[in-house]
């Protein structure tokens, strides 16, 4: 899958912006309408708000390529604001102090293990996202997270497993338990 260079990614960070401008006034975005050559391709992309003091303030993606990206950071970011259940929905008068991030994700590659302590060395803490999946259980953090946290592996795991609403453990049931890894390229305002 190709890098987004910094006019793609600060297009898509403008895109975002006017997006979530125009949603909270009742308007329509306009910059959907350019086009970009590569953001028409299908990816996963997340869209977070953080606010001027660094709190997250909302985040919501899509883990597969389900979308072209410039549209799925349009929806992206209105869900981001509106639709995080964490969080109440952004008013118009906050957007101008929320900063916004996007990372775009690559394919989610699942990690085939005999045995749980094999993928720590599958995992590469910065570099990697990962998905927890068992049953209609799914949970999923971005691979920024793990180093904001300062956490280790073992506990990237078991977070990405109680986001998921499982047993912090559950990673270790290699019969039961999914667990993907992707890559991000990240954007920020």
């Amino acid at each position: 899958m190709t890098n987004l260079t910094k006019t793609q990614g600060d297009f898509l960070l403008k895109l975002a912006r006017d997006t979530l401008t125009a949603h909270l006034s009742g308007k329509k975005s306009e910059k959907l309408k350019e086009h970009v050559p590569l953001l028409d391709e299908k990816r996963g992309v997340f869209v977070t708000l953080h606010t001027k003091d660094g709190h997250l303030r909302g985040c919501i993606g899509y883990p597969e390529p389900v979308e072209p990206l410039i549209k799925a950071v349009s929806e992206c970011a209105i869900h981001a604001a509106a639709s995080d259940p964490r969080f109440p929905k952004v008013t118009e008068p906050e957007l101008k102090d929320l900063k916004i991030e996007i990372t775009v994700l690559t394919v989610p590659e699942f990690l085939d293990a005999k045995h749980y302590a094999h993928y720590n060395f599958d995992i590469v803490l910065g570099d990697d996202g990962l998905i927890v999946e068992q049953g209609s259980h799914k949970g999923l953090l971005l691979p920024q997270v793990a180093t904001e946290w300062g956490w280790n592996e073992k506990q990237f795991l078991e977070h990405t497993c109680e986001k998921a609403g499982l047993p912090k453990d559950a990673w270790k049931d290699v019969e039961k338990t999914k667990i993907y890894k992707f890559q991000g390229q990240i954007f920020k305002e």
